[in-house]
């Protein structure tokens, strides 16, 4: 059963037979995690890197920003059983469309949060696929911490 995860927002599942998707990352990152002893899975589908340029919308959604949503994330899984040292963290997205200039850089931005915030929390990344100038959906099959990105009519498994 797919449970899809919208832009600014997050999902988490411990059901084996979920499979968490979100379609249409572009500048935005997809982070999915997933514990392989509890079979606990979730994944963020972020916008922008700092909540500090809208408070009020970090406050009503924090899943915009990376650097509310990442640790909301985190905590959801926790919560149904899942242990920080069993996580499989994958990455996705980050590409750099409508700015060919690079004018704005959001892509790279989120990138760099994400990083900042991992490095200090001391989470490792398993794997990603990140920047370019490419749309990515990405799928997490909760029962198998199967995780692909679909993109340009191709799949990768992750």
């Amino acid at each position: 059963m797919d449970r899809v995860v919208d832009i600014a927002d997050l999902k988490v599942a411990k059901d084996p037979n979920s499979t968490l998707v979100t379609y249409s990352l572009g500048s935005c990152i997809g982070v999915a995690i997933w514990d392989p002893k509890t079979l606990v899975g979730g994944m963020l589908h972020y916008m922008l890197p700092e909540s500090t340029v809208s408070p009020e919308k970090a406050k009503a959604n924090p899943a915009m920003f990376a650097d509310t949503g990442i640790p909301r994330l985190f905590r959801s899984v926790y919560q149904l059983g899942a242990q920080k040292g069993n996580l499989v963290v994958k990455i996705a997205g980050g590409a750099q469309l409508l700015d060919d200039n690079g004018t704005f850089n959001i892509g790279k931005r989120n990138y760099v949060m994400l990083r900042k915030l991992f490095w200090k929390n001391k989470v490792m990344i398993d794997a990603e696929q990140v920047g370019g100038s490419i749309s990515r959906t990405i799928r997490l099959n909760v029962g198998t911490g199967r995780f692909t990105i679909h993109s340009r009519g191709q799949e990768t498994e992750l």
